[in-house]
C-alpha cells in the first residue's frame, strides 16, 4: 500500500515511530489499570475501563504527535531529514531517545504518584523539585536509585535501537523503488498530526478537564497521561482567589463558625480570656509529629500497639480521638496550625508563594513568652523558615546549630531523640515563660535510616510482613520507626517530668498529617473508601495538674490549635481566620474541611463525610460510623445539600484568606 501511493521514507518511519510511540503510552496505561484497578475504593472491570483507554489515546496522540512534528517539519527541507545522511540518523535517533527518556521519567513519576496519592502527576511536583538537594538525598537514601537509573538507561538506550531498526528496514523497504521526495506528502502529514495535537472536532482543543466527563475519578485518571497533566496543571500553580465569590459565601461561614457579627464581613475577633483560663502563665510546648497516622497508633485500638506511652498520657490528658488536617504535607501542616488557614493552593505550598507566606499568627498575642522552633534538618526545605518568620522574636534551633553535638543520621537531620533533648536543654534554662514549636521529621522515610545505628535502649520488634500491612504498615521499617517516635516522645516527657518547668508547662502534640493504609480493623470502610487515612491524625493537650483528663470524639480540624491554646491562657487575643477554640463551651458545629487530592475537597462532621470532585463535579455523602445510617433518605439529602454549599464556601473563603490574612 505504502508502495503504491509512493509514500517517502521519512514519512514511513515516522508512521513507524508513531505506532512504537503508541504502543509505549498504551502499555503504562494497561500497566496502571492492572496496578491500580483493586486498590482501595476502585473496583472498575476491564470494560467499563474501555472508555478510558479510548479516551487516553486522545491524549496520547497529542503528545506522540508534539514530539514527531518537529521530524517531519524540518524534513521539508531533504537536507535536514533523517534518511539524507548517517549524521541526520544519528542526530535524529538521540533526539528520539531524549524524548524517550523524557515519557519514561513522567511514565515513573505518574506510578509513584498514584501508588503513593492515588492521584497523576501534577504540577504539585514542582513543590518537591524547588529543593532539589533535600528531595535528590531522600530519594537516593530510600529507594534502589542506582538501579533504577540503570534500567531507565538500559531501556532508553534498547528503543534507540529499535528506532535505528526501523530506521534500517525502511531503507531496505524502499531502496531501488524509485520513491521520490515529494514536498505535499510532507505537508499533509504535518496536518494530521496538527489535528491530532489539536485532539478533538470542536473549536476547542482537547484539554485536561475532558477526562472528567467520566464522573468516576479513576476513570478520569486513566484516560489522562502524566505529560498532559502536569503541564495542564502548571497555569493553576498562581494564587487564585474570588473576593465577591468570598462575600456571597460569607452569611454561610458566619452561621456555622457562630461568628458574633453575622453581617458585618470580616473573620477578625477579639477574645477575652475565659473564666477557666489557667492564670499561671503556663509554658507551651506544640510538637508536630511526622506523619502520626492516628489508626496505626494504639489509641485507635490498632492491636499492634505500637505507641503505647502516648495512649497512657492521652488517657492524662484532653485527647481528641477525631482530628483531621486540612491535607497532606508536612509544610500544609505548619501553615495550617500557625495561620488557622487550611492551604486550599492545591498545587503549591502556599509557604512558597509570595503572596501568601506573610500571615498573621496568634501566637504574636503571647506578647510576655520566649518563642522557640526546633527541626533537626533544614528549615529552608519548603521555605519553612519563611513561614516562621511571621513569629515575632523567634529563636530558631535547627540542624546547623546541632553540628558537633548530635550525628546526622539521614537527609532529615539528628534524630528525633537528640532533637527533643536539645529543646529540653533549652526549657531547662529558661527563666521566662515561653512558646515552642518542636517538628519531628523521624517517622518518615527512609524508614532503614531513622533509627540511630548506635541506639541502645529501643528495641526493634519483627512481626511477620502479613501481620503489620493488615494493621496498615508497608513494612516492618516503617512499623519501628512509628514505635520509635513513641519512644522519643516518652524520653522527652521522663527528661522534662525531671525539670521544674514542667509541671506549670501544657504540650500539645499533633499529627502533620497521616499515611494511607489498611484501617479496615480500626475504623468504618469510608476511611479507607476516602483515604481520611491521609489526614485522621491524634491531638493532645497534655499538662498533668493543670488540665483535668478529657476523651473528646467530636470531629475537630488541625486549624483549630492555635485558638485552643490561646484560649487557655488568661489573656485577650486576635483571631482573623478560621480556627477556633475547641475547649469553649459555646461551640457548636463540628466539622473539619479537608482535600487530600488536588481534585477533591470535602467536609467531614460528626456524622458524615462530604466530598466534590472540583473539576468533574462528582460527589459523595459517606456515614461516618459503622452500621446503617439512623437517617431517613431525606435527612440524607438535606445534610449533603447543606454540607456542599458549606464545602463551597469555605474553600472559597479558604482561597481568599490565603492572600488577605497579612501579619501586622
Amino acid at each position: 500500500m505504502l508502495d503504491k501511493l509512493k509514500i517517502p521514507k521519512t514519512i514511513r518511519w515516522v508512521i513507524n515511530l508513531l505506532v512504537i510511540f503508541l504502543l509505549i503510552f498504551t502499555a503504562n496505561r494497561l500497566a496502571m489499570y492492572l496496578a491500580f484497578r483493586n486498590s482501595e475504593h476502585v473496583h472498575v472491570s476491564f470494560w467499563e475501563a474501555i472508555p478510558s483507554f479510548g479516551m487516553g489515546i486522545r491524549y496520547d496522540l497529542r503528545w506522540i504527535s508534539f514530539f514527531l512534528l518537529p521530524v517531519v517539519l524540518f524534513s521539508l527541507t531533504p537536507k535536514c531529514s533523517p534518511f539524507y545522511s548517517a549524521r541526520n540518523k544519528k542526530w535524529w535517533t538521540w533526539y528520539l531517545a531524549i524524548i524517550t527518556f523524557i515519557i519514561f521519567v513522567f511514565f515513573g513519576a505518574g506510578f509513584g504518584s498514584y501508588s503513593y496519592n492515588q492521584t497523576p502527576l501534577d504540577a504539585g511536583a514542582m513543590n518537591f523539585v524547588e529543593d532539589p538537594g533535600i528531595s535528590l538525598k531522600m530519594m537516593f537514601q530510600t529507594y534502589p536509585m542506582f538501579l533504577m537509573i540503570l534500567g531507565l538507561v538500559v531501556g532508553v538506550l534498547f528503543f534507540r535501537w529499535m528506532y535505528h531498526r526501523s530506521h534500517w528496514q525502511v531503507i531496505n523497504q524502499t531502496d531501488g523503488k524509485g520513491i521520490p521526495y515529494n514536498r505535499k506528502y510532507f505537508i499533509v502529514s504535518a496536518i494530521v498530526l496538527f489535528f491530532f495535537c489539536w485532539g478533538s472536532l470542536r473549536s476547542t482543543p482537547l484539554t485536561r478537564d475532558d477526562s472528567f466527563k467520566f464522573h468516576n475519578s479513576f476513570k478520569s485518571y486513566l484516560a489522562i497521561n502524566p505529560l498532559q497533566n502536569f503541564f495542564a496543571t502548571l497555569s493553576k500553580r498562581n494564587t487564585e482567589f474570588s473576593e465577591s465569590k468570598t462575600r456571597g459565601y460569607f452569611p454561610v461561614m458566619a452561621e456555622w463558625m457562630q461568628l458574633p457579627d453575622k453581617t458585618r464581613f470580616g473573620f477578625r475577633r477579639e477574645t477575652g480570656p475565659r473564666s477557666t483560663a489557667l492564670e499561671s502563665k503556663p509554658n507551651i510546648v506544640l510538637v508536630q509529629c511526622e506523619s502520626y497516622s492516628m489508626y496505626k497508633s494504639s489509641m485507635s485500638g490498632n492491636p499492634l500497639n505500637t505507641t503505647p506511652f502516648f495512649d497512657s498520657m492521652s488517657r492524662t490528658g484532653i485527647f481528641f480521638e477525631r482530628c483531621f488536617t486540612p491535607h497532606f504535607s508536612t509544610a500544609r501542616a505548619l501553615f495550617a496550625i500557625l495561620s488557622g488557614t487550611p492551604d486550599a493552593q492545591l498545587f503549591k505550598f502556599s509557604s512558597r508563594n509570595e503572596d501568601a507566606v506573610k500571615q498573621h499568627t496568634i501566637v504574636n498575642n503571647f506578647t510576655d513568652y520566649d518563642k522557640h522552633y526546633f527541626l533537626g534538618g533544614d528549615p529552608e526545605f519548603s521555605n519553612f523558615d519563611g513561614l516562621l518568620g511571621n513569629i515575632q522574636g523567634l529563636q530558631m534551633h535547627s540542624g546547623k546549630d546541632f553540628q558537633g553535638r548530635d550525628p546526622e543520621i539521614n537527609v532529615w537531620g539528628i534524630s528525633d531523640k537528640d532533637l527533643f533533648k536539645e529543646a529540653n536543654e533549652v526549657f531547662k534554662k529558661s527563666t521566662k515563660p515561653f512558646f515552642a514549636y518542636i517538628q519531628t521529621s523521624g517517622n518518615h522515610r527512609p524508614y532503614n535510616r531513622t533509627i540511630p545505628e548506635d541506639e541502645k535502649e529501643f528495641v526493634r520488634l519483627f512481626p511477620a510482613e502479613e501481620e503489620v500491612k493488615k494493621y496498615g504498615f508497608g513494612s516492618v521499617d516503617e512499623y519501628n520507626c512509628f514505635r520509635y517516635e513513641d519512644f522519643c516522645i516518652q524520653k522527652f516527657i521522663e527528661s522534662a517530668n525531671r525539670e521544674q518547668y514542667f509541671q506549670n508547662t501544657i504540650f500539645v502534640f499533633v499529627g502533620d498529617h497521616g499515611l494511607a493504609g489498611n484501617a479496615s480493623a480500626m475504623y468504618p470502610a469510608v476511611w479507607n473508601d476516602l483515604r481520611l487515612t491521609d489526614e485522621h491524625v491524634p491531638l493532645l493537650f497534655y499538662a498533668p495538674g493543670l488540665l483535668e483528663p478529657q476523651r473528646r470524639t467530636e470531629v475537630v480540624s488541625q486549624i483549630d490549635i492555635l485558638p485552643t491554646i490561646a484560649g487557655l491562657l488568661h489573656q485577650s487575643y486576635v483571631n482573623t481566620t478560621l480556627g477556633r477554640d475547641l475547649l469553649d463551651p459555646a461551640k457548636k458545629n463540628n466539622y473539619a474541611f479537608f482535600t487530600n487530592t488536588a481534585d477533591r475537597i470535602g467536609m467531614i462532621t460528626d456524622d458524615f463525610c462530604y466530598t466534590r470532585n472540583i473539576n468533574s463535579g462528582e460527589e459523595q455523602i459517606s456515614y461516618m460510623h459503622n452500621g446503617i445510617p439512623p437517617y431517613t433518605k431525606a435527612q440524607q439529602d438535606s445534610a449533603r445539600q447543606s454540607l456542599a454549599l458549606f464545602t463551597t464556601a469555605y474553600y472559597e473563603t479558604a482561597k481568599y484568606l490565603l492572600v488577605n490574612n497579612k501579619r501586622d
